[in-house]
């Protein structure tokens, strides 16, 4: 609505300027209306002519101003609380709206729900190009099933724990917590769904395919737990960086993965994760720490997301009835 109300004013200032115009284009014809009348015709025609080529490049220059104008005032503000602090709260959606992916029917009956174009007959996947599901990605699980190549944005492993990652993707189905109703973990969870924040913590609400979780993150320069026990989700504290929220949290167990295709961690894990709000569009970055199997940290996927006025409600209770039906140990992405 802010956008909409900027654009009014906007369009009523460049009316008032052009009005503006006219009017001393006029007054201009009228002081000079007694010079007017006692010349010839073609001599006012020619000069009113030269008032109207006034006139209209004085409207022009106008017009020409407003676009930029517009653009700066439509532009929403970033709010902020009354310590100066970002407003983070609200539910968040991925930018362009929604939640999820689309799921495709395939051919046998059963459901894909990315990297769907290459299990499709090909008149059916040229036509779905583009769209939700896209054209399968090479180097991505899925369509190549066990022993596919994992994700090309995948942590990169010290040489000796290669042998491990592969067989873990190879059984993914079977060994993957995240599709057994487990908690995902961090940052596998990805970005939260609504954040409610005050001047001392942050929390970060979740409305997962697994379950609804929350991620209680203090700011107030309080440090991580000594005696807490690891956990799915780990021991998170925050501070701020300018407008940014760097929220660090360790003490992890081992039982959830970074990503899909096998990419495990130890409970030496540290993820740093960055919130930055600007406008009504909210930018969620994630890194990954563990020296004992990675070779270098590894940065996920940008999220960007938008604030919408929906409420997050309580998901369906997850229960796996999957296992008891593998055929074999194909598996697409996680849709996180």
């Amino acid at each position: 609505m802010r956008r909409n109300s900027f654009v009014v004013e906007e369009g009523s200032r460049q009316r008032r300027r052009s009005n503006d115009t006219e009017t001393v284009s006029v007054g201009w014809i009228l002081h000079m209306k007694a010079p007017i009348m006692k010349i010839p015709l073609l001599s006012a025609g020619l000069l009113l002519t030269v008032t109207i080529a006034v006139s209209s490049v004085a409207s022009h220059d106008v017009i020409a101003q407003a676009p930029e104008r517009t653009a700066q005032s439509a532009a929403p503000s970033t709010p902020r609380l009354p310590d100066g602090r970002p407003d983070l709260n609200g539910t968040w959606i991925p930018e362009g709206g929604g939640r999820g992916q689309a799921s495709v029917k395939l051919p046998d009956g059963s459901v894909c729900v990315t990297n769907c174009a290459a299990l499709l007959p090909p008149a059916s996947a040229a036509a779905g190009r583009g769209g939700a599901a896209g054209p399968a990605a090479a180097g991505r699980g899925g369509a190549g099933g066990p022993g596919a190549a994992p994700q090309r944005n995948f942590p990169k492993y010290k040489p000796e724990y290669l042998a491990k990652v592969k067989e873990l993707n190879d059984n993914q189905v079977k060994l993957d917590t995240g599709l057994q109703c487990q908690p995902p973990g961090v940052p596998r969870i990805g970005p939260p769904d609504k954040i409610v924040q005050t001047a001392r913590e942050v929390v970060f609400l979740y409305d997962d395919g697994n379950g609804p979780f929350f991620r209680i993150v203090p700011t107030d320069g309080r440090v991580h737990r000594p005696a807490a026990s690891p956990t799915y989700l780990g021991d998170a504290i925050g501070k701020w960086e300018g407008d940014t929220l760097v929220v660090e949290t360790t003490n992890f167990n081992d039982e959830t993965w970074l990503i899909d295709n096998g990419a495990f961690h130890t409970k030496d894990l540290r993820v740093v994760e960055r919130l930055r709000r600007t406008g009504d569009k909210l930018e969620y970055r994630a890194t990954s720490y563990d020296p004992a199997v990675l070779a270098e940290p590894w940065e996920g996927r940008v999220r960007n997301l938008q604030i919408t006025d929906q409420e997050i409600e309580e998901p369906v209770r997850c229960e796996d009835r999957d296992l008891a039906h593998v055929v074999d140990g194909a598996h697409h992405d996680n849709v996180r």
